[in-house]
């Protein structure tokens, strides 16, 4: 017998924490699509090479709550082929393709290529999962401990989970708090310096590894399994509709890092901690599970030995492709009052408490009514004596009639009263003296100031991005990283974007830089600085100078290039915020660079329109990395 002893929609169980502006968004509809993806490795050997191995992992089809995949048409092939191939699963369930060379060609070709179906369902759904849990499975006590990564056990990771949880009952809204810390305390760096969860903990910094580590590590402190999930994300975006117009979000194309939840009522859920609970998009792409990254690092693993003389080592160029076959978006979205301040995505959720029904207690018989003994009756009172007769008066004699009055005197003559003189008059009170107008002190832009979204992986090639590993005796490895190309493409002519910059004191500007990559073509570029109006980029305020495209270096990777204004057109620019953007002419193929949320801007601080319409209603999940250079007041 069971009895429902709670129920509690997502929209109340944040209320005892409402932030002065939340950003938490429920969503619902359907997103499907088939994707041929194609991953191609290319090794060029090194000198003295004695064993070249490489490692792939086969993705599985998988099945949860709100995303499904299924893989079909898998193939591998490598050239010139192994001398030896064999293929395992290890304890995660990962199934793993080892292809061995014991005479390293100088050039080995590698390609995966798989069809994926991936959809993702947005309906309400409900869990009843009890907080804390009940139990456990056996087989998932692996994902409660902790790891080199995860640290689980650390005494701030252990405090800072139990203050979130506290007093919760349901999984979750317990991890619905966590989510929504981390979403609010991580600020999006890539690379970071270290990838583990204490590290973001301390920091406030990190990429999608430390994003998943810290969110793990949380979790697992309170008895929640959670596992870490390796893939990769296509760079297609996709729209969400809401209110105010549509909200759009794109990632890059590369490798990724999420967590599954494991909900005893539900099976393992996903979840990208950077902007997404109970869900994750049909963009993404699973394929490989582990405790932490340094487990789940398989799938593009190459390692080898060489002689201690050798002098060069080998490179990999990895290409990572995906074509969409077929697509289909429909999610609209409603911006809830409850939640983090940055941007978190999620169906509605019914979480529940369900118990079993405690049965009552007989109730007692009556006890026997206790005798009252009885009360005397009082004895009657002897009657009162009768009272004795008063005497009566003897009559008052008469009162004789007052006397006749007098009669009253004539009144005396009034006696004159000479006026009083009239006083002088006073003399006038001078009027205080006018000051003179004092001219307000003019302000000193004295102050040097650097703003913007600085942090970004500078003269980086995507396309060789590796780090070699030496693991004793000869032996190395180069294992895949998370290191992803996220760019626009921002010279086309048919979309304009812009970036929000809010300065806190008035400025005078003296330059604003953009990450860019020049891919070729021919014009000029400059950078227009609009009004803010009502959150949107208004009329243009000033322009930088010119920079002619043949003078941006067109070597692999992002740079900060420099617009300047004019010395004596310096604008000054009282505190608040305005717009940036990109202009050119000729065609121009220019790459902007931008970090996934929102590092240093507002939530809708990124925006972009089509050339043809009058409004910015496009806000873009992202932010573009940004410096404001020049001179500001006290």
């Amino acid at each position: 017998m069971k009895k429902t002893v709670m129920a509690i929609f997502t929209s109340l169980m944040m209320l005892m924490a409402v932030p002065a502006v939340a950003e938490n968004f429920t969503v619902q509809g359907d997103m499907a699509s088939t994707i041929h993806y194609e991953l191609q490795h290319q090794i060029v050997a090194g000198d003295s090479m004695r064993k070249l191995m490489l490692s792939f992992v086969v993705p599985e089809s998988f099945d949860s709550p709100t995303y499904k995949q299924k893989i079909t048409r898998f193939k591998v092939r490598f050239s010139p082929e192994a001398e030896d191939e064999t293929t395992t699963t290890n304890a995660r369930g990962n199934k793993i393709i080892q292809a061995t060379w014991y005479t390293v060609p100088r050039v080995v070709d590698a390609t995966i290529a798989f069809d994926a179906q991936t959809s993702t369902g947005l309906n309400p759904i409900q869990s009843t999962a009890p907080f804390p849990a009940v139990s456990t499975p056996e087989d998932l006590k692996d994902y409660l401990q902790a790891s080199e990564l995860v640290q689980t056990g650390d005494p701030a990771i252990r405090a800072l989970a139990l203050e979130l949880t506290q007093g919760v009952k349901t999984q979750f809204d317990a991890v619905q708090k966590v989510v929504s810390w981390v979403v609010d305390h991580v600020r999006y760096v890539n690379p970071p310096v270290q990838y583990d969860a204490l590290y973001s903990l301390r920091t406030g910094k990190g990429n999608c590894q430390n994003y998943s580590h810290l969110t793990a590590a949380l979790l697992r402190g309170v008895g929640v399994p959670v596992r870490i999930v390796n893939g990769v994300t296509m760079n297609q975006p996709f729209d969400v509709s809401w209110e105010r117009g549509t909200l759009t979000f794109k990632m890059g194309q590369g490798r990724h890092s999420w967590v599954e939840v494991w909900f005893p009522d539900l099976g393992w859920v996903p979840y990208d901690p950077q902007n997404m609970q109970f869900f994750i998009s049909n963009r993404f792409v699973r394929i490989e599970v582990g405790v932490d990254n340094n487990e789940t690092k398989n799938d593009g693993l190459v390692r080898w030995a060489q002689s201690s003389g050798a002098r060069t080592k080998p490179t990999l160029q990895e290409t990572i492709g995906g074509n969409f076959l077929a697509d289909s978006i429909q999610v609209s979205a409603k911006r809830q009052n409850y939640g983090p301040k940055n941007l978190l995505l999620g169906p509605n959720v019914l979480a529940r408490l369900e118990e079993a029904a405690v049965q009552p207690a007989p109730e007692p018989a009556p006890a026997p009514p206790i005798p009252v003994p009885p009360v005397p009756a009082p004895e009657p009172m002897p009657p009162a004596p009768a009272p004795e007769p008063v005497p009566k008066p003897a009559p008052a004699p008469p009162v004789p009639a007052p006397p006749e009055p007098a009669p009253e005197p004539a009144p005396a003559p009034p006696i004159p009263v000479p006026p009083a003189p009239e006083p002088a008059p006073a003399p006038p009170i001078p009027a205080p003296p006018v000051p003179a107008p004092v001219s307000p002190k003019p302000l000193r832009y004295d102050k040097p100031f650097v703003f913007g979204n600085l942090e970004f992986p500078e003269d980086v090639d995507f396309a060789f991005p590796r780090v070699t590993q030496a693991k004793g005796g000869g032996s190395f490895e180069m294992s895949r990283n998370f290191l992803v190309e996220t760019a626009e493409f921002v010279t086309h002519g048919v979309t304009q974007y812009a970036q929000v910059v809010e300065l806190a004191k008035p400025a005078t500007l003296h330059e604003i830089a953009l990450a860019l990559h020049n891919f070729g073509g021919d014009g000029h570029l400059w950078v227009d600085v609009f009004k803010d109006q009502d959150g949107q980029p208004g009329e243009i305020l000033c322009t930088t100078q010119m920079v002619a495209l043949e003078e941006i270096s067109g070597r692999p990777g992002y740079r900060w290039v420099t617009f300047t204004f004019p010395d004596r057109e310096r604008p000054v620019l009282a505190a608040g915020n305005y717009w940036i953007a990109l202009g050119f002419s000729g065609k121009p193929v220019v790459n902007w660079f931008y970090t996934y949320g929102k590092p240093v801007g507002p939530v809708y601080g990124t925006r972009y329109k089509s050339i043809f319409a009058k409004e910015w209603s496009g806000a873009l999940n992202y932010e573009f990395n940004y410096k404001v250079v020049g001179m500001a007041t006290e």
